[in-house]
């Protein structure tokens, strides 16, 4: 189904902004993580972490300095979330499309939670792509066409008519930008360096139309801008990911998080406008892979070592303990996450990983 808004809709800007469009991007903010609201065992959480780093990373938004806000999806750490997490969650968002910004929230894969009625009917400023749409803005003098889709599998076979039932084609704007959460040909994750080549869940670099002043993606939680495919063929449109606010897992550990400040700028004599792309790094706890020998050793010597290695670490490491073995008979059954959080500074969240034989 397709659905454009044909009407440009006029939204004010703050004094001096001149003709550049501002955009404050970030996504896979994976809110709730680690955040129990009846936690049955008492720890430091790292929930906490991932609600204040989107609370830096909007605070642009706050302050007024940007024109709109998209969010690039996995806005929840799951598909199922508690009510109250999602009003936790939507509540900046609406605070600020209340200040008269706009802001675009691009479903991924976890959100199928319930989104409230009353905050999206409180504030026409907030736009969630529930479906393949295009949205059309005047902003001061310039039109800006928003067009988007929820996360979907099966993408890479599916894109053009995704994209076409956006209805992009139909209206016509100076500044176009494709919101979307999902992995194009040549994005890198993970200490390995994985590259996304082809497959039914990847978009083929090729398929990106011309048009596009930028794409803006979700779902990749490393930071990083893709200009060209694999087979170094320019892209007729940049593709941005922000990657996720924090460290959500240990593949994730030598990596910056960040959100994106984007400028974009028409000028005369230039086909197309300029960007301005700025990865603003944000605060990201330390993760530590604690790899020990615990052959020959006793329970007694591992409680012993591991208490001197943890305190060498820095106060906030996020640690998990890799054990290599065979273990002492006896000491497996003695290790256990309250003994090994008893070791560690409150500070830290200590978890144990492999055991191997």
């Amino acid at each position: 189904m397709k659905t454009v808004k044909n009407e440009p809709r006029t939204t004010t800007s703050s004094p001096g902004a001149g003709q550049s469009l501002r955009i404050l991007f970030l996504a896979d903010t994976h809110l709730g993580y680690d955040l129990p609201f009846r936690p049955r065992v008492e720890r430091r959480r790292r929930g906490h972490d991932f609600f204040a780093n989107y609370e830096r990373a909007l605070a642009p938004a706050v302050r007024g300095e940007v024109d709109l806000v998209v969010h690039g999806g996995d806005l929840f750490f799951r598909t199922r979330v508690p009510p109250l997490l999602v009003e936790m969650a939507l509540e900046p968002l609406a605070q600020i499309a209340k200040q008269g910004t706009l802001v675009f929230l691009v479903p991924g894969n976890h959100e199928r939670s319930r989104i409230p009625g009353h905050l999206l009917a409180a504030q026409p400023n907030l736009f969630i792509f529930h479906r393949p749409e295009t949205f059309l803005f005047q902003i001061r003098s310039q039109k800006v066409a928003i067009s988007g889709f929820p996360f979907h599998r099966q993408v890479g076979e599916q894109f053009e008519q995704l994209l076409d039932q956006t209805g992009y084609l139909d209206v016509e704007a100076g500044i176009r930008l494709l919101c979307l959460h999902q992995a194009v040909e040549g994005a890198i994750v993970g200490p390995a360096n994985f590259t996304f080549r082809r497959g039914p869940d990847v978009i083929p670099g090729r398929s990106i139309p011309p048009g596009f002043t930028a794409v803006l993606s979700g779902h990749i939680h490393r930071a990083q801008t893709l200009t060209h495919d694999l087979a170094g063929r320019l892209l007729a449109a940049p593709v941005i990911y922000p990657g996720s606010i924090e460290r959500t897992a240990f593949a994730e550990r030598h990596e910056d998080k960040c959100y994106v400040k984007l400028e974009i700028r028409q000028t005369t004599g230039t086909s197309k406008p300029l960007l301005d792309i700025k990865f603003i790094k944000l605060p990201a706890r330390p993760m530590v892979v604690l790899a020990l020998d615990g052959r020959d050793k006793d329970f007694v010597d591992l409680h012993e070592e591991i208490g001197l290695r943890l305190q060498d670490l820095p106060p906030d490491a996020v640690v998990r303990l890799d054990l290599a073995g065979p273990l002492v008979e006896g000491v497996e059954e003695q290790l256990s996450a309250a003994w090994l959080r008893s070791l560690a500074r409150p500070t830290m969240n200590v978890n144990l990983g492999r055991l191997e034989s």
